[in-house]
């Protein structure tokens, strides 16, 4: 059995620094560096693809909603058009310092409210997959498991990954337990743990209101901004190695 351990990366913007990009890249797989748009810079980027290829991890692009403030968390409208071009236009930013440095983008993962709004609109799902599929079709689109935009992933003929998140609580309907909720996150590592390895063994998880409900794992999320994400990767590393 393989599973890949990703996480989102390249989060820093000028002077403010979020995550610990280094350290974590050596206990992860894919990493999804960010584009510009939620977080990032042209300098960031480019470090962040430098690192990547250093530790021989596999590199996506992590296109997300144009709202550095609100680091994409928020939702906004946008038409399929404009979903269209802003998840093109970053993508083909971050292959442009990819390709420079000689390497190459294996996937694509939206970020934040764009992912959570994808995962529930087939029209924008559409949108952000033919972007995709438009640009290069040997990417690898990344999305919640089970979701619309995985479907118009395969629809349109891309590879995808089913994610699923090893520290985020689930509703019953497949979709994340939203930020602005307490229970959204979880905090406990061994909580992390027993639920990240249910999810690899029987494909299902236990949500917030203690359903169990069936979910495909290609892929597990780690959240580079979270304070333990390095000590959560140092572990899940070495169990899914066991």
């Amino acid at each position: 059995m393989k599973i890949d351990l990703n996480c989102d990366l390249g989060e820093s913007f000028g002077t403010y620094t979020i995550g610990k990009d280094e350290e974590m890249m050596k206990f992860v797989s894919s990493v999804n560096i960010a584009c510009g748009y939620h977080a990032g810079d042209p300098l960031v980027m480019k470090r962040t693809v430098t690192h990547a290829l250093e530790n021989n991890v596999k590199i996506g692009a992590h296109p997300g909603l144009p709202d550095l403030q609100g680091f994409g968390r928020r939702i906004m409208k946008v038409s399929p058009e404009e979903a269209y071009a802003l998840v093109q236009y970053q993508i083909g930013a971050l292959l442009g310092f990819t390709k420079a440095q000689g390497g190459s983008l294996s996937h694509v993962k939206p970020h934040g409210a764009l992912y959570n709004m994808a995962a529930k609109d087939p029209v924008l799902a559409g949108s952000i997959a033919r972007a995709v599929y438009d640009l290069d079709p040997g990417l690898t689109l990344f999305g919640l498991s089970q979701s619309e935009l995985t479907k118009a992933g395969e629809e349109i003929g891309l590879k995808v990954a089913h994610e699923v998140f090893a520290d985020r609580t689930y509703q019953s309907d497949g979709s994340l337990t939203p930020r602005s909720h307490a229970n959204a996150v979880l905090h406990d590592e061994q909580e992390v743990e027993e639920q990240v390895l249910r999810m690899v063994d029987k494909q299902e998880v236990v949500t917030a209101d203690g359903e169990v409900i069936s979910i495909k794992a290609d892929t597990i999320c780690l959240h580079g901004d979270n304070t333990a994400a390095l000590n959560l990767a140092k572990r899940l590393y070495s169990t899914l190695r066991e």
